[in-house]
């Protein structure tokens, strides 16, 4: 094949320039039966051509260069919190009723320090906070959970579980925001309507196609004529590109928003936006409508949320990507499914770390630069 023979369109479709005739160039589709191609050889005989060879060859390696992000868990101190030395040790234990912390010694100005990063001055340890958090965003109320933390000993008021949530969604959505998923070509938006104090109104939302990565999300007071752009401004600012392929329903303010954000005319970047949706057959939005149960579900056990700019939605957001695990991704979430892989076995607690140091790194430099 020749350079620059291979033009990519979308995740799912491709054009391969002809060997013979430069000015013609062949399709290649992936669809449900496997790949297909428009050239003689695949339509009259039913081979597998250098064609879709060359696009299996393309797609493949496009899989084997992808760049995993590692979000590691924060279990060990580096400098001294005084002096910022590297020269410490361990120093014992502090013993406590939230729980043990360990204690270090800076060999080079003599004073003992411990850190707790993430969860500096909490009552309770960050096993109960973490807890908390996976047993609300796993479908219990804040007074079940509060019950489930209970038999845990830990005697806390639901009231402390929001103000948890609250402030460690906050946290955690100011980190989140600079990473940039590995997203696909084609995305998925849909709306629900979720009642706030007994008034109606609806969360639009933003996801992607192959790694149901919840992209964005806002509320709106109406259906079908909220203007969308920002939606999806703040989509293409996360993914750092806009999508060859947007799956909405038949609303016309998405189409007015596709216009003026995210249409393109020109190949290879030409998009397309489909609205003839239908529960069965090719083309669905079954994925979207899973993604609305998990707030639908929210909805009900809270019966109603409060505010509109309340966390519970931020957190879901959270949950959904860097938390849950997902059957239709074989086990994975969908930030691992993106690129974005968050190690440890209580992922909450990597996610909190990273975002405090991430915080507190930035604190500095603006001191250092003041």
């Amino acid at each position: 094949m020749m350079e620059n023979s291979i033009t990519r369109a979308s995740d799912f479709e491709y054009f391969v320039k002809s060997q013979s005739k430069e000015s013609k160039e062949y399709r290649i589709v992936h669809t449900l039966q496997g790949w297909g191609c428009t050239c003689p050889d695949y339509l009259y005989r039913g081979w597998t051509c250098k064609h879709i060879y060359a696009v299996q060859f393309s797609f493949n390696l496009r899989e084997q260069v992808k760049q995993n992000l590692v979000i590691s868990p924060i279990d060990s101190v580096s400098e001294c919190a005084f002096c910022h030395s590297t020269t410490i040790k361990k120093y014992g234990i502090r013993r406590n009723k939230s729980g043990d912390i360990q204690r270090y010694l800076c060999e080079f100005c003599k004073r003992t320090f411990s850190v707790n990063l993430g969860f500096e001055r909490m009552k309770h340890n960050p096993q109960a906070i973490t807890t908390a958090m996976q047993l609300y965003f796993s479908g219990e109320s804040l007074r079940n959970t509060q019950k489930s933390l209970k038999l845990l000993g830990v005697q806390v008021c639901f009231k402390t579980v929001y103000n948890w949530i609250q402030r460690y969604t906050g946290l955690m959505e100011k980190y989140i925001e600079k990473i940039q998923p590995q997203l696909s070509d084609v995305w998925r938006a849909d709306e629900i309507y979720v009642k706030f104090k007994g008034n109606q109104k609806y969360v639009y939302a933003l996801m992607d196609d192959e790694t149901r990565y919840w992209i964005a999300q806002e509320v709106a007071d109406t259906k079908g004529t909220h203007d969308t752009r920002q939606l999806f401004r703040n989509g293409i600012e996360t993914a750092g590109k806009k999508p060859i392929r947007l799956i909405t329903d038949g609303a016309p303010n998405f189409h007015q928003a596709y216009n003026k954000e995210i249409r393109s005319m020109y190949a290879p970047k030409k998009t397309e936006h489909i609205q003839e949706i239908r529960l069965a057959g090719k083309v669905h939005n079954n994925k979207m409508e899973r993604m609305n149960g998990e707030i639908r579900d929210r909805e009900k056990t809270m019966r109603g949320l409060k505010i509109e700019t309340t966390p519970i939605l931020k957190g879901m957001q959270i949950f959904h990507n860097f938390v849950r695990e997902h059957e239709g991704l074989k086990g994975q979430t969908p930030a691992e499914a993106s690129g974005i892989k968050v190690e440890g076995n209580n992922k909450w607690k990597t996610l909190i770390q990273n975002a405090k140091r991430s915080s507190s790194t930035e604190f500095t430099q603006g001191e250092k630069l003041a």
